[in-house]
């Protein structure tokens, strides 16, 4: 009865919020300013690239400092095919997904025979790894000078040169995602991953194999890096090794920590808010960053469960005052 009354209690609240945020999220480009509505953009491809790290951090419990590796090596990939060799975007898109998932498998089958700070340091190595390799190779990546005119994506004939037009096709492709990791989530691969994270041993004597379970989850996170990854090239229209550095992972990570790990809700606006909170502190000059860390250093001991936890403590407080209403009018009688 208890659960049964939880999620009655919860739902409406749930729904009511999604459907509002929905509106908000569709209305929202053609509010602002082009300037707004490219940062729109930036966070939306950020959640992409969130929503994989949510499968291997939140479902998995992998750390990964290497995530915008994976997102650099989409990028890369279709701006290579499209101008060097003039593949058609979508089918060079379709390329650099492959080519990402292909080595988020091979990888992880070395890289997650690690653990704990092992694994995160291991990770890390890769990122640099990549950055050095991609501003060395000159022939290949064009080096420090990265690789321009990376051309305009066109969905139907219509192409998506404006911010608004680019900002509903990523609206919708994280839509289709987020869909898409719930149902994993749901799905038998998904309980296994968080019975893997939650006790390895245990979900290995269930007869779960830990490490293609583990390997799954880190090529899942490196396909929808590699979709982000596209969605920045065509955005951008340029790609340099600066674009995907280590900081970058980190800042993949903080987002999903902000935002609230192991939720599809705390990934979307983990890198939402944080894509948007510079430009809400320009005021705060060259502090800004001293203040964000005040922020996320706040919000992890009021919110240990990151932002969406917010949900959670509106749905609990009608309950809360319902449970203690007849208590207070029996002490009355």
């Amino acid at each position: 009865m208890s659960d049964v009354s939880r999620f009655d209690g919860m739902r409406p609240l749930h729904i009511a919020l999604g459907a509002l945020a929905v509106l908000v999220a569709i209305a929202l480009p053609f509010m602002v300013s082009d300037y707004t509505a490219r940062l729109l953009v930036v966070g939306l491809i950020s959640a992409v690239a969130v929503l994989g790290l949510t499968i291997v951090f939140g479902y998995a419990g992998l750390i990964s400092l290497g995530h915008a590796a994976f997102v650099g090596l989409g990028a890369y990939t279709v701006a290579i095919l499209c101008t060097r060799y003039r593949v058609n975007p979508w089918l060079a898109s379709a390329c650099a997904v492959a080519v990402a998932g292909a080595a988020a498998y091979l990888i992880g089958r070395v890289l997650l025979r690690l653990k704990g700070h092992y694994l995160a340091l291991a990770t890390l190595g890769l990122n640099v790894s990549f950055g050095i390799v991609a501003s060395n190779w000159v022939a290949l990546t064009g080096g420090t000078d990265g690789i321009a005119n990376v051309p305009v994506l066109e969905l139907f004939g219509v192409p998506l040169a404006s911010e608004q037009r680019f900002y509903g096709f990523c609206l919708a492709v994280l839509a289709l995602l987020a869909w898409a990791a719930a149902r994993l989530r749901r799905s038998h691969l998904g309980r296994s991953l968080i019975a893997v994270r939650d006790d390895e041993i245990a979900a290995s004597m269930t007869g779960i194999v830990v490490a293609r379970a583990k390997t799954a989850a880190f090529t899942i996170g490196g396909v929808y890096a590699a979709i982000a990854g596209c969605l920045f090239a065509f955005h951008v229209h340029f790609v340099s090794p600066e674009d995907f550095a280590y900081a970058h992972s980190i800042t993949y990570l903080a987002m999903l920590i902000v935002g609230g790990e192991g939720t599809l809700a705390g990934a979307i606006l983990g890198a939402v808010g944080v894509t948007l909170l510079p430009e809400a502190l320009r005021g705060v000059g060259n502090a800004y960053l001293l203040v964000f860390g005040i922020l996320v250093l706040v919000v992890l001991v009021v919110l240990p469960k990151g932002i969406v936890g917010l949900l959670d403590v509106l749905a609990r407080a009608p309950r809360a005052r319902r449970a203690a209403s007849p208590a207070r009018t029996g002490d009355a009688s």
